[in-house]
């Protein structure tokens, strides 16, 4: 479903900034494969999931998604392939708009545009009976305005709306993580229900490892712009926080390090 081949990316190459951010990452894909991603800060984790949006050019390298060599294609012409949810909650939706609105627009992405209402009422009930699947409240309240939602309710939309019209690729960008404890482990399981109902390939970047470990069925960890752990099938699910961690230093030969990651291994 994706292979990403041998990309290299650096910022501000030539200058005092300059910053190797990947490294010439391979990875492979399987349809219905759901892979977290775990790194340290400026590991490359969320690079990777820009690469395979468009947000800009790779250096070198190739990006195959479903047998369509996307490398050279611009972000907005990617997007029709592509489900995406942000770190931040307010990104992902038209904050001025109505919910009903919002998923009418996530509905006709890579349509046509013509004159017409914009909003029928077999859509409705349709949007109706989605957002019910949610247990938020949101199914009553569809003429809200989404900017009076909550930073949750607005990810579990955001989510609905990436995944509407089946994407060929869900990318998850820590996309729980300005949320509380609480809020996003609802948020993550409406994630998990979605992509194992619509049988989804899902890329999710995560600080949490024990979200990493219990999410998905395989599980990558980046350091310097390379992916140094690829774990899958029984050993994943065997996996603790301590095994992964030890794993990383044998691997790298360096301790992990992420402050954020670390508070949140127990």
């Amino acid at each position: 479903m994706l292979e990403i081949k041998n990309i290299y990316k650096t910022f501000n190459k030539g200058t005092i900034n300059e910053k190797k951010a990947l490294n010439g990452i391979s990875l492979t894909l399987e349809d219905g494969d759901f892979c977290t991603v775990i790194g340290g800060n400026g590991a490359g984790k969320s690079t990777v999931l820009n690469a395979v949006a468009g947000v800009w050019p790779v250096d070198a390298g190739q990006i195959i998604l479903d047998d369509i060599d996307v490398t050279g294609i611009p972000e907005h012409k990617r997007a029709k392939y592509l489900g995406r949810v942000f770190q931040d909650p307010m990104t992902g939706t038209a904050a001025t708009m109505q919910i009903d609105e919002n998923l009418a627009l996530a509905m006709r992405r890579g349509q046509r545009r013509s004159f017409k209402w914009g909003v029928t009422k077999e859509e409705r009930e349709r949007y109706y009976e989605a957002l019910k699947e949610f247990d938020l409240g949101l199914e009553t309240r569809m003429s809200v305005k989404v900017g009076t939602l909550s930073g949750g309710q607005r990810q579990a939309l955001t989510l609905l709306m990436a995944t509407m019209k089946k994407p060929k690729l869900l990318l998850l960008d820590e996309h729980t993580a300005a949320l509380d404890p609480k809020t996003a482990k609802k948020v993550l399981d409406l994630s998990d229900k979605i992509i194992r109902e619509e049988h989804l390939t899902a890329m999710m970047v995560t600080h949490n490892m024990r979200d990493a470990i219990a999410h998905g069925n395989r599980l990558i960890m980046m350091n310097e712009g390379k992916i140094v752990l690829d774990i899958r099938g029984e050993e994943k699910k065997n996996l603790t926080v301590d095994d992964l961690l030890q794993k990383f230093e044998e691997i790298s030969g360096e301790e992990f390090s992420n402050d954020k990651a670390l508070l949140s291994r127990n």
